[in-house]
């Protein structure tokens, strides 16, 4: 962070984009809407922002800002005590597939080459009844929870069917509660567990918000806009 201000002000336009986009949506943030009202909090916080992505699919670095390289990720909590969730990341079959199971190095070495970003920019949802709450977290790359090498990696085996015994992927042990995973079937994609511990909640939250049901649409926001 450049100073205790600006992330005040990036806790402060966090809250008015996700407000703004709730009055009108019902439907919750991800993906490209995320990196756009994450684009739009770090303009109206005073970083620039050199390049965004434009809700493309391709991995790695999604916003290029003075703050950093930033790879958005939406997710939801496992749990109502807002401890967990779960993201995707890079499919990994290029070292890692049925035909080929791979290696650990060469697990670890593919993840890691591909890390051209600073930050994860994560936000996490979580709905009661009418409310959507979300927190938005911004953790550095090379924190354990996200670094491949910090785990201990297993070969994964199917349990029935025609896969029984044989290897399916790749998971690991926890580190403080998180792991990840590769799943053969579904691409070879790697899968982050992440557990939040409080140094973790302490050091990357960056702001938290709460919305309740949109109070108008598009057609009665156009008119006010109008006819005033």
């Amino acid at each position: 962070m450049k100073s205790l201000f600006l992330f005040q002000a990036l806790n402060k336009n966090f809250i008015s984009a996700v407000k703004g986009y709730h009055l009108v949506n019902n439907t919750p943030i991800k993906e490209a809407v995320w990196e756009h009202i994450n684009t739009l909090a770090l303009k109206e916080s005073g970083y620039t922002v050199a390049s965004v992505s434009g809700g493309s699919h391709s991995p790695g670095c999604d916003i290029d800002c003075s703050l950093g390289r930033l790879s958005n990720k939406s997710a939801k909590y496992d749990d109502d005590e807002r401890t967990s969730f779960k993201i995707s990341s890079y499919r990994l079959t290029t070292v890692c597939s049925d035909a080929n199971v791979g290696s650990v190095e060469e697990l670890v070495k593919a993840i890691n080459a591909k890390k051209n970003f600073s930050h994860y920019s994560v936000l996490v949802r979580s709905k009661k009844e009418t409310n959507f709450d979300y927190d938005w977290y911004l953790f550095p790359a090379d924190h354990p929870a996200f670094d491949p090498a910090a785990f201990i990696w297993h070969p994964s085996f199917g349990t029935k069917g025609k896969k029984k015994g044989m290897q399916v992927g790749w998971k690991t042990n926890e580190v403080d509660g998180s792991s990840m995973s590769v799943s053969f079937s579904m691409s070879s994609q790697l899968w982050l567990a992440v557990f939040l511990t409080e140094q973790m909640k302490q050091a990357f939250l960056i702001g938290t918000v709460s919305c309740g049901p949109a109070i108008m649409d598009y057609i009665t926001l156009h008119k006010q806009l109008t006819e005033c």
